[in-house]
């Protein structure tokens, strides 16, 4: 599985839509360790451009702090699961949180 986390200076981003790259880490689904990361920059900001991009990437999840509404339709549209309310930690604490069922959400911070 492969998990998609926006970034600002290394760890998660409040600002979904507007950040300047992703973190996409591959995950083993059985064992639930970390195989791979790879950071890469996000596209221009640009509605409904962020689904399929990150589709064709092979992401099956995101962990983000905050989305609209509108966008985690488009997501569940490419087969993407959305997790949103998480906190501004480094990609491999949200996963190992995740993964461990201690990941810690709160309001999805996005207002549109």
């Amino acid at each position: 599985m492969k998990i998609a986390i926006p970034l600002a200076e290394g760890k998660l981003t409040m600002h979904f839509g507007h950040c300047a790259s992703f973190a996409i880490v591959e995950v083993d689904d059985k064992s639930k360790k970390i195989l791979n990361r790879e950071d890469i920059a996000a596209p221009p900001h640009e509605p409904g451009l962020l689904p399929p991009w990150l589709a064709q990437r092979g992401a099956n999840m995101i962990i983000a702090g905050g989305m609209g509404q509108r966008a985690q339709e488009l997501f569940a549209r490419e087969g993407i699961q959305v997790v949103v309310g998480a906190p501004v930690e480094a990609p491999e604490k949200l996963i190992a949180d995740f993964f461990t069922g201690t990941l810690q959400t709160g309001a999805n911070v996005c207002d549109h």
